[in-house]
């Protein structure tokens, strides 16, 4: 294999912010802050940091609520520096976080798996018609919120599937 002889997969592009990703833009570089999303100035100073050594987009963890309320507060300090990096959400099991977080930053990122059903068992579940309906039903209800606040603030989303984020379902 030939690494320096590959031709790039074509995708569709996406808007993330003013930074563009897919298409014919450049491959991006993201980073994402270990800081604890509620403190503003730590969480502020390291999306600089991460600005600086070259990131493309900026990723901050957003447990519950009140970090991605204070994603805004996060955001005001970032762009009041000068830097209009997109600002991304990594939303852990928390419909409710994800709607804020869409409110203020340029992405959210959610896992399908864990985002309405929070604790995996690893057990095997046999469902009737019925209720594999009810659970469709379960999922539409809360990420369809979702869907229609990131539209409303053009907002992106990313579904992240990987083997944590899959549901018993």
């Amino acid at each position: 294999m030939n690494y320096f002889n590959y031709k790039r997969r074509l995708s569709s592009e996406t808007r993330i912010g003013n930074t563009p990703l897919g298409g014919n833009n450049p491959i991006r570089v993201q980073s994402m802050t270990n800081t604890n999303t509620n403190d503003t100035e730590a969480s502020a100073e390291q999306v600089i940091r991460i600005v600086e050594a070259g990131a493309d987009y900026v990723r901050l963890t957003a447990q519950g609520v009140r970090e991605a309320d204070n994603l805004k507060n996060i955001k005001e300090v970032v762009r009041g520096r000068g830097y209009n990096t997109p600002l991304i959400a990594d939303i852990h099991f928390n419909p409710r976080a994800a709607e804020a977080a869409a409110k203020v930053v340029e992405k959210v990122r959610i896992n399908p798996g864990n985002f309405v059903d929070r604790v995996k068992t690893f057990e095997t579940f046999e469902y009737t018609d019925e209720e594999y309906a009810q659970e469709i039903e379960k999922i539409r209800a809360k990420l369809v919120p979702l869907l229609d606040i990131c539209k409303e603030h053009k907002t992106a989303i990313r579904i992240g599937v990987n083997h944590g984020s899959l549901s018993d379902r």
